[in-house]
């Protein structure tokens, strides 16, 4: 029997270049507050510095304006992306915000996808894995240490050797609120991704990118089970996220036109999203025949294959397919999309949240007729 399956939030976000970015960032706020209302367990907020459609430039900054406005969601980086900033100011901050969140903070991580980032933090050209290994390790040696720290690598020194004064304190990095470290979420973007291999060896779990076709998030399972068996730790599904661009309305007509329309919020976000990842070389991600010529990725296309949309039922009826084709997972994470409508975007959680989840579980919990 699938495991109940939860629901949270994944945006990035990508917004209209036009819409003024105070307002925009006030629209993904209400978003979590909106998905606290609702019940979503979790919600992560992705981060880039060098892209004026993505407007949130810091995660962890996002999260801490939310904490006192939110009360039983647990909010999460999606993602910090490691090889963009000095791992004491990761440790450090990231600590803090999980004191701040007390239990309520997920730590989610990689090596950044923004090409433009990297060539803005000077990483382009450099082993932007390696960096990120690195980076994290440093970090959770940092929590795991005492002052005065003294870690030496390949892109980053640690040190406070010469100036830890510690009867006053000074040297010293504070430690997160969660033991060892809040739990930690990678995200997955590549089929067969080996990232969560090691991921799930270290403790790790992922989170399953919503711009994916189902094959290719089919494949994540397997290779997660794989970092499970060397890590010595059980493989749940429970603990496997995946992202899903979702609309939901009241009637077929206005679900069709919000979601697939060519000047509508869904249709927009993955004509921005498809063509900075196929320039990227990653024209694969959207392709279920690999030897077909990138040009035939297209914004129709993709949205055909990715955006789940309709009716509580119609969209109730595709999850569980998808869920059946790809795999028991145990969190549903809505992905973020502009609100064009704002009443249609709220509504379109609401039915999600209140109907359609609901529907999902009743239907998994439902012992199947044998047929004779």
């Amino acid at each position: 029997m699938p495991v109940p399956l939860k629901l949270g939030f994944f945006t990035m976000p990508i917004h209209p270049l036009h819409r003024p970015l105070h307002e925009t960032l006030r629209e993904d706020r209400e978003l979590a507050l909106v998905a606290d209302r609702l019940g979503f367990v979790e919600g992560y907020f992705g981060e880039h510095i060098t892209d004026a459609a993505e407007t949130i430039t810091s995660s962890l900054i996002f999260i801490a304006w939310l904490l006192e406005e939110t009360k039983n969601i647990k909010l999460g980086t999606g993602t910090v992306n490691i090889p963009n900033r000095h791992p004491a100011t990761i440790a450090a901050e990231v600590a803090m915000v999980d004191q701040m969140a007390k239990g309520r903070f997920i730590f989610g991580i990689s090596p950044g996808g923004l090409l433009s980032d990297a060539e803005l933090y000077g990483n382009l050209d450099q082993d932007r894995t390696a960096m990120f290994l690195e980076g994290i390790n440093m970090v959770l040696d940092i929590w795991a240490g005492e002052a005065p720290y003294n870690l030496k690598g390949k892109y980053w020194t640690v040190s406070t050797e010469r100036t830890t004064i510690p009867e006053l304190g000074q040297g010293t990095i504070h430690k997160p609120y969660q033991t060892p470290h809040p739990p930690i979420v990678v995200t997955a973007v590549a089929p067969f991704s080996k990232g969560v291999t090691e991921a799930a060896a270290r403790g790790w779990d992922p989170i399953s990118a919503n711009f994916l076709l189902p094959q290719w998030v089919k494949t994540h399972w397997p290779k997660y089970v794989d970092g499970c068996a060397t890590g010595n730790r059980p493989a749940d599904p429970a603990n496997w996220r995946v992202a899903k661009s979702i609309f939901v309305a009241d009637d077929l007509a206005t679900a069709r036109r919000y979601a697939t329309d060519p000047s509508g919020p869904y249709f927009s976000y993955y004509k921005s999203l498809a063509h900075k990842l196929v320039k990227n070389g990653r024209a694969n991600l959207f392709k279920a025949d690999q030897s077909a010529p990138d040009s035939s990725v297209t914004a129709e296309s993709v949205v055909d294959q990715l955006v789940v949309w309709g009716t509580p039922d119609k969209v109730a009826d595709e999850l569980m397919a998808f869920r059946e084709n790809v795999g028991d997972f145990g969190t549903l994470l809505y992905a973020g999309h502009d609100w064009a409508d704002r009443g249609l975007a709220i509504r379109s959680m609401e039915l999600l949240a209140e109907k359609v989840v609901p529907q999902i579980n009743r239907s998994a919990s439902t012992p199947r007729t044998a047929v004779a």
